[in-house]
């Protein structure tokens, strides 16, 4: 018999490390155009539409910076998570939660109207990711559950919540019947960076400022020390007097913070009311952003602004190629293996190792 086992390198490139998400980005081209050709689809057309005809016009620049926004803004506060080794799955979950919560005021009380509205949707936005964002955070301290599972199965819960809302509760007593809430009121629409010349609302300025933050916290602060101290070596972190179960609720909390503000931003300033569905993935999508930018926030917006592109030119390839919805999902997923495997065989070497099965001895064949 043969297994496949996965080896640290001693010595690691620093070149190909910093390379590895530019070939990560050429290969997913190559495998793309293959796709596309697969497809009977011109894959020199295919690739224009996805990435260089988003470009040509100043609206879908706006364009741009609305799709970018949420998923920089899960995507750097993921990044907290996975550099403490806290496997947040469930954002697009906490970015749902944090739209319904944020929405409550001009739901609900769509009589208060007045300029504090805003400021008091954006926070309960941030509070109700971070509240939803610390259920498995409290099942992985409290019964060692695995984050994981409990993250992701969460998900499904708040896209139903969501659903029953719309249609029941907070459906809209003029809305014709439609599963929708009402249009929120002025006071609850996140303005426009540029008014009057394009979509682009302060969430991504919003993204902006989160991404420098946490940079400034990670590079620059004992906290960020702390996050991958306890990422790199638990027990390391452990002799230095840092807890891992309050990293756990810290990394969860500030990434479901980010994504509740990601949600509230979302339908606060690109839809204006709550519907079934508020969200194209994002959630899932930030997962490849925070990974191409290196879990690095500085990189995410980079990496974000790319993601983003990858949108608009799926929808930009749908109307020009007729390729379905799918296939941008199937490019997307493409980045992110090509990516993970990147990384994977800069920092690992494959070692194939013989078993006997008599005796149980192995092997090895570098």
């Amino acid at each position: 018999m043969m297994r496949i086992e996965l080896v640290k390198r001693p010595q690691q490139s620093a070149l190909f490390s910093a390379l590895s998400p530019f070939i990560a980005l050429a290969l997913t081209l190559v495998a793309g155009a293959i796709m596309f050709s697969a497809l009977g689809k011109n894959p020199a057309d295919a690739l224009f539409y996805y990435f260089i005809d988003p470009l040509r016009e100043v609206w879908s620049l706006h364009e741009l910076a609305v799709k970018a926004a949420p998923l920089i803004l899960i995507g750097v506060g993921l990044s907290i998570c996975y550099l403490s080794n806290n496997w947040n799955i469930g954002a697009e979950g906490q970015l749902i939660i944090g739209a319904i919560a944020g929405s409550i005021l001009p739901v609900v009380f769509p009589a208060f109207q007045s300029w504090i509205v805003l400021p008091l949707m954006l926070i309960l936005g941030m509070a109700g990711g971070a509240a939803y964002a610390a259920i498995p955070a409290w099942l992985k301290t409290r019964f060692n559950t695995n984050e994981i599972l409990t993250s992701l199965m969460l998900v499904y819960v708040a896209q139903l919540f969501l659903d029953w809302m719309v249609r029941g509760p907070w459906r809209n007593p003029e809305g014709m019947n439609f599963p929708e809430t009402r249009n929120f009121h002025g006071y609850a629409i996140l303005p426009e960076i540029w008014p009057n010349s394009g979509r682009a609302h302060w969430g991504f300025v919003f993204a902006l400022i989160a991404a420098v933050a946490l940079w400034f916290m990670l590079s620059k602060t004992l906290r960020g020390f702390e996050v991958k101290v306890l990422g790199q070596s638990p027990r390391a972190g452990r002799f230095a007097g840092f807890s891992s179960a309050r990293m756990v609720f810290f990394a969860f909390l500030v990434s479901g913070a980010l994504a509740g503000l990601a949600g509230i931003s979302e339908v606060s300033g690109a839809i204006g009311q709550l519907r079934p569905v508020i969200s194209p993935g994002y959630g899932f999508a930030a997962i490849i952003v925070a990974f191409l930018g290196r879990l690095n926030p500085l990189g995410i917006v980079a990496a974000g602004l790319v993601l983003a592109l990858s949108y608009l030119g799926g929808e930009a390839a749908q109307i020009s190629i007729g390729v379905s919805d799918k296939v941008v999902r199937a490019f997307q997923g493409m980045l992110l293996f090509f990516v993970l495997a990147c990384d994977t065989l800069i920092h690992y070497r494959i070692r194939f190792v013989g078993v006997t099965a008599k005796t149980g001895e192995a092997t090895q064949n570098a």
